[in-house]
């Protein structure tokens, strides 16, 4: 254990908008935090009082089910107070734009505002703006840390380390803010990255990413120990990026004869929603390699840790 790690019992930072700026150090603050919540979920009664008095508000300008749903598990079991925001039924509607909307709920006093927003860039807006802390459930196609974190803390729990790893990155690269965040974490903590998708879904500057890049999924996952599928985003196409789902299928969807070319302990990971039989099959999706149930659970500890770390507490968390 080093020094510098060693000091490291709390977060320092306000807010978490992004994993771009996140150190090492800080991420696994947060995964180790979140393991220790883990254990909150195998309890008959599964809440502890850690941010008893605390307000969080889930703050959602677009449709979310496993996020959503999540941060308010995490919030709850963390016994914090949750106000839950959407954009349809509220004075939105009426024109408020987004900074006036905020401004009257910090008038509220919340402790943790969490914000999704189709605008890239808006929870980094807010964070300026607000006095209290600010969590970026995705914004846009920019990032979607807690996802990252999430999915890191997934890798962590099947292969014992994220270091040296091979991890393919498969899918719609240009407008997933959930392949931001993990590339930006991933490399942080040591993995080895490859990202795959056809050209006209791949970024103009991902090659500073720091990441291997291919235009093929059969040599992006030889010999990997994880492998990543990413939803098809059709919501955030403005025009046609690939000739069919059926064609896209056939070249860059996962499948049993592709995932033998992956090293055979192979975990796949998916953030969810999955499009069964367009970026995975069926078969593979509920295999015993697919840990994306799992992922779903650990998604709960993650956001507990981040919630209880950001509204002060320290990495020794007590689950009295």
């Amino acid at each position: 254990m080093t020094k510098e790690r060693a000091k490291l019992t709390r977060l320092l930072r306000k807010d978490l908008v992004g994993l771009k700026d996140v150190t090492k150090e800080e991420i696994e603050l947060i995964l180790e935090t979140a393991e220790v919540f883990k254990e909150v979920a195998k309890r008959e009664v599964k809440k502890v009082p850690a941010l008893k008095g605390k307000t969080v508000v889930n703050l959602f300008y677009e449709p979310s089910t496993r996020t959503r749903t999540s941060f308010e598990v995490a919030a709850k079991r963390l016994s914090a107070d949750t106000v839950n925001f959407s954009s349809s039924g509220s004075s939105v509607g009426k024109g408020e734009t987004f900074l006036d909307t905020v401004k009257n709920i910090e008038a509220m006093h919340p402790d943790v505002i969490v914000v999704r927003h189709p605008s890239s860039g808006a929870p980094h807006l807010l964070a300026k703006r607000v006095a209290c802390s600010v969590i970026n459930a995705g914004d846009g196609t920019h990032e979607h840390p807690t996802q990252a974190l999430l999915d890191m803390m997934q890798i962590l729990e099947s292969k014992g380390r994220i270091h040296g790893l091979k991890v393919a990155i498969v899918g719609d690269i240009l407008h997933s803010r959930v392949a931001r965040s993990n590339i930006y974490g991933l490399t942080t903590m040591g993995a080895n990255v490859r990202v795959a998708a056809p050209k006209t879904l791949l970024p103009k500057d991902v090659e500073r990413m720091n990441v291997e890049v291919y235009t093929s999924v059969e040599e992006a996952i030889k010999d990997v120990d994880v492998i990543m599928m990413l939803r098809i985003q059709l919501e955030r196409q403005a025009s046609n990026f690939f000739p069919s789902l059926r064609e896209y299928s056939k070249f860059f969807g996962l499948n049993s004869t592709k995932v033998k070319l992956a090293k055979p302990d192979v975990i796949i990971l998916h953030p969810g929603p999955i499009n069964r039989g367009v970026e995975i099959t069926s078969e593979l999706a509920d295999s015993p390699q697919s840990v994306i149930l799992n992922q779903v659970s650990l998604g709960v500890a993650v956001r507990m840790a981040l919630l209880y770390l950001l509204c002060g507490g320290t990495k020794d968390a007590r689950l009295d």
